[in-house]
């Protein structure tokens, strides 16, 4: 119970804070709204206790508090920064209230064990999941075309943008950089969004490869292609040997998924346009599966390669895959799974922004596939229990170990147990030995508990994947800040 009044005066801050924005101001006054009615659920606890699950509702409240001290350094970004940069920071920061909301769901359902009837009615009508995406729709739509209209007046020079830049005394250098970055994101607001564009079958003609069309990566099963789409570049994946050859087949497989796929979207999870058959009525169609274009390749390759990597660009590589597994956590599916978490999953985009892949169509592509990949590579992600007991039961504790092997790589960029390749040297080091490999010596020390706390042996101490963007979050902002 000493987590209450902490809270609620996180609560009042936040409500303070709310006033004072800038941009985002739809988004950032539902937050509060949402805010307010965890704000009564809390005194509700705080009057009732802990009800019958006192340990659950304490969690509850641990997260809360964890979630509403990330809230409120996203509003203080709108409040303390320069006019000029509080605005270009504004756009990207909008990615950041589909996770708190989401978060503040997550605390919502297990402080609702303490409810009376009708107070749970309330709290559900509130956060129900359709009611809150068309809200939040909404509320995206509106502050982006009011950041639009500001970031056009700043980009022009009008007299009132002049009176603002000479209020905040900004150095005449940074004044023509923010200027350039106020540009390049009104060019970005622009262009149609990624995020809206149908899951579906795309007709041939709308595709154009790069010439000359030359495969970027092959595999035995398919080559991968850089092209067009909808004005979008994309990876296109072209099977080269299909288990099945029957159109109408595939097409079945791929409708019984798209509506799946569509809880799924998120700017952390990589973004599938949809299948395209071509010459589909010769001997020998061709089967096309369209996906966003991540230019940088998959995240051991960056991992691999020559790039600089500070820790504050680690950190954020490491929050923006931990968004994508959250995202995928806490779909209507409520135990849905990847299956196979590795840094070849994971993708990275311009600027170093990592996307969840390798589960989309899931079915669909393996309609396609001659054979399932092959698992030796995945036992380094292995978690002991698994190595233990081949019957255990993969869930998301097991999944937060593999992510805790995947941040650990981000960490090193070494490949992981790579002097123990063999089942029964990684059984000893896992199982027997409870071998953890070392965190450089430079690593922040919040980082190196939470890449520990994933790798934990036993499942109960290791986080799940929203308390991992909440202290993720926390540590980029604090980057962000120095």
């Amino acid at each position: 119970m000493d987590l209450v009044d902490p809270i609620l005066g996180i609560v009042e801050k936040l409500y303070s804070l709310c006033d004072e924005v800038k941009a985002n101001k739809k988004r950032c006054r539902r937050l509060a709204e949402r805010v307010s009615v965890l704000a009564d659920l809390v005194k509700a606890v705080k009057l009732r206790g802990l009800g019958s699950q006192p340990e659950l509702v304490k969690r509850g409240l641990q997260e809360l508090k964890l979630t509403l001290e990330s809230a409120q350094d996203v509003m203080k970004k709108y409040t303390l920064s320069s006019y000029l940069k509080r605005i270009v920071k504004a756009y990207d920061l909008g990615e950041e209230f589909c996770c708190l909301n989401e978060r503040l769901n997550d605390a919502a359902q297990l402080l609702s064990l303490t409810l009376q009837v009708e107070q749970r009615e309330r709290m559900e009508e509130v956060f129900r999941e359709t009611k809150r995406r068309k809200e939040d729709e909404e509320d995206r739509m509106f502050d982006c075309e009011e950041l639009q209209t500001l970031l056009q007046s700043l980009a022009e020079g009008n007299q009132e943008t002049k009176v603002t830049v000479d209020a905040v005394h900004l150095k005449v250098d940074q004044t023509h950089k923010d200027v350039q970055d106020i540009k390049s994101i009104l060019d970005s607001l622009k262009r149609p969004c990624i995020h809206l564009q149908d899951i579906r079958e795309i007709r041939p003609d709308e595709l154009t490869y790069d010439f000359p069309i030359e495969p970027i990566m092959k595999t035995c099963n398919s080559e991968l292609f850089k092209g067009e789409y909808n004005k979008f570049t994309v990876a296109i994946k072209r099977y080269t040997y299909t288990e099945s050859t029957n159109p109408s087949q595939v097409r079945s497989i791929f409708h019984k998924e798209v509506e799946t796929m569509k809880r799924f979207e998120s700017p952390h999870i990589l973004r599938m346009f949809g299948i395209c058959v071509q010459d589909e009525n010769g001997p020998n169609p061709n089967y096309l599966i369209v996906t966003e274009f991540c230019e940088k390749g998959s995240l051991r390759q960056v991992l691999d390669s020559s790039s600089k990597l500070p820790w504050d660009r680690k950190t954020q590589m490491c929050l923006d895959a931990a968004q994508g597994l959250y995202r995928l956590h806490q779909s209507e599916e409520k135990f849905k799974v990847h299956g196979c978490i590795t840094s070849s999953r994971f993708l990275v985009a311009a600027g170093y922004r990592v996307k969840l892949a390798g589960f989309e169509l899931a079915k669909t592509e393996t309609s396609l596939k001659k054979s399932k990949d092959k698992k030796n590579s995945l036992m380094i992600y292995t978690s002991p229990q698994q190595f233990q007991n081949i019957n255990h039961q993969y869930d998301k504790a097991c999944e937060i170990y593999s992510f805790g092997i995947v941040m650990w790589e981000i960490a090193t960029r070494q490949v992981p147990f790579k002097d123990s390749s063999s089942h029964s040297l990684l059984y000893k080091k896992l199982c027997v030995e409870k071998v953890m490999e070392p965190l450089p010596n430079d690593c922040p020390i919040q980082l190196k508990e939470l890449i520990n706390a994933c790798r934990s042996y036993e499942p109960f101490q290791r986080p799940n994947a929203g308390v991992l963007v909440d202290k993720l979050r926390k540590l980029a902002q604090q980057y962000e800040e120095d």
